[in-house]
């Protein structure tokens, strides 16, 4: 039992029964009635009077009912009782017998007392104990309390869990930016103070977050006016010029790269139905064109929703880095139980096992070495997942059996 609202609740009702249960023993010591020996007293010193006056005893009007009978009175024996009474009787002196006996059909017991010539007296043993239906009563009293404390176990325990809940509902709904979803600060002051430390914590990420993307965004631009002015000087060099060009030009990548990842991050295009098996096709031809060896295994049709321009982008950069990287890439698109199924498949190296974690980090190089005459700042697969997890997708990187990468897209489809 891990949860804390379980725990909390089994503890207060756990209480909670404790002590009425403590209070239900007491209440039935006291309403069983005296002990066998304080009941038994009066009854055998009234036995001990009634057999007095047995003998001659005229009945008169207004004489107290005395009862004998041939055999003793029905129902079973309390032995427990009968036990008492004959102690108390010999111990008197009177030497006499009794059998108290307990009779289902009415309530309380009788005492059979053994008179001279097989007779017994019958004689009414005043019943001490509580009325039946007092027990029925404290069965009920005792349940009401139970599901009375349950239901208070459970409303409080709802009120001390709401902040954590809070802080659980709050944490699940952080968007791909890492920005915290605003909480309305509403309820209780410990849920609404949470809820503002919350709120405070969301715009100083966003604030954060905003600061260092105009910084990488500056520093981009920034880049481009020395680089520019390389760029010129390198024009007018006669040795090692085409080094000198190719490294403004990595640079100039490098520049461009971050500035698209910061747009990405900031701008957003609205979000629309895409068909995705058309938006691939055109991506497929355009690849086709530049030379890229992509082909098509099949497409089923489906339509998600995204951005447009966001979706191709970021599928253009897995096609692009799949055809690059892996020597040509097969796309197939599956439309399977609601979902948009996209595959891409190379025959490249793939990624060593180790380092496919790292793969989205912006600037990542699976071998740097085999790749330094590859265009490309490394920014391709950290744009698209980006864009990709914006529009509630997901995208997974395996190595396939034989040889090649293999890149999974998963999005909701629309119907």
């Amino acid at each position: 039992m891990r949860s804390l609202r379980r725990r909390l609740i089994v503890l207060l009702v756990v209480s909670i029964v404790g002590v009425v249960g403590l209070a239900t023993i007491v209440a039935i010591k006291v309403l069983g009635g005296p002990s066998p020996e304080r009941s038994m007293g009066p009854v055998a010193r009234q036995i001990q009077l009634m057999v007095q006056l047995v003998p001659g005893h005229p009945a008169g009007a207004g004489a107290a009912p005395i009862t004998v009978s041939d055999h003793r009175a029905d129902g079973f024996e309390d032995p427990k009782h009968t036990q008492v009474l004959n102690e108390i009787l010999h111990r008197d002196g009177l030497d006499l017998s009794a059998i108290v006996s307990r009779n289902p059909d009415r309530p309380g017991m009788v005492a059979s007392v053994s008179l001279p010539g097989n007779r017994w007296m019958i004689v009414d043993v005043p019943d001490f104990g509580p009325p039946r239906d007092a027990w029925f009563v404290l069965s009920g009293w005792i349940i009401l309390i139970v599901l009375g404390a349950t239901g208070v176990a459970i409303y409080f325990t709802a009120v001390l869990v709401r902040p954590l809940e809070m802080l659980e509902t709050a944490v699940g709904k952080i968007g791909p930016d890492g920005v915290l979803a605003t909480v309305p600060e509403e309820g209780s002051a410990e849920v609404r103070a949470t809820a503002h430390a919350l709120n405070q914590l969301s715009a100083r990420l966003k604030t954060t977050m905003e600061s260092r993307m105009r910084l990488v965004a500056a520093a981009g631009h920034d880049l481009r006016t020395p680089m520019t002015r390389m760029r010129l000087r390198a024009e007018f060099l006669d040795e090692d010029r085409e080094k000198w060009l190719h490294d403004l030009d990595e640079l100039d990548r490098i520049a461009d790269s971050a500035i698209r990842l910061v747009r990405e991050e900031v701008n957003q295009d609205a979000v629309e139905a895409v068909e995705l098996d058309r938006l691939i096709r055109d991506i497929e031809t355009e690849m086709t064109s530049l030379g890229h060896a992509v082909s098509i295994d099949h497409l089923d049709w489906v339509s998600v929703k995204a951005g447009a321009l966001g979706l191709r982008r970021a599928l253009r950069n897995l096609i692009v880095n799949a055809a690059t990287h892996g020597r040509g890439c097969v796309v197939a698109l599956t439309a399977l139980n609601g979902q948009a199924v996209l595959t891409i498949a190379d025959r490249g190296p793939g990624i060593p096992p180790d380092l496919l974690n790292k793969a989205f980090e912006p600037f990542f190089r699976a071998d740097p070495a085999r790749t330094q005459f590859i265009p490309g700042a490394g920014l391709g697969l950290a744009i698209a997942k980006e864009i990709i997890e914006r529009y509630g997708g997901t995208i997974r990187l395996e190595n396939r059996q034989g040889g090649g990468l293999l890149q999974t897209v998963v999005f909701d489809a629309v119907s």
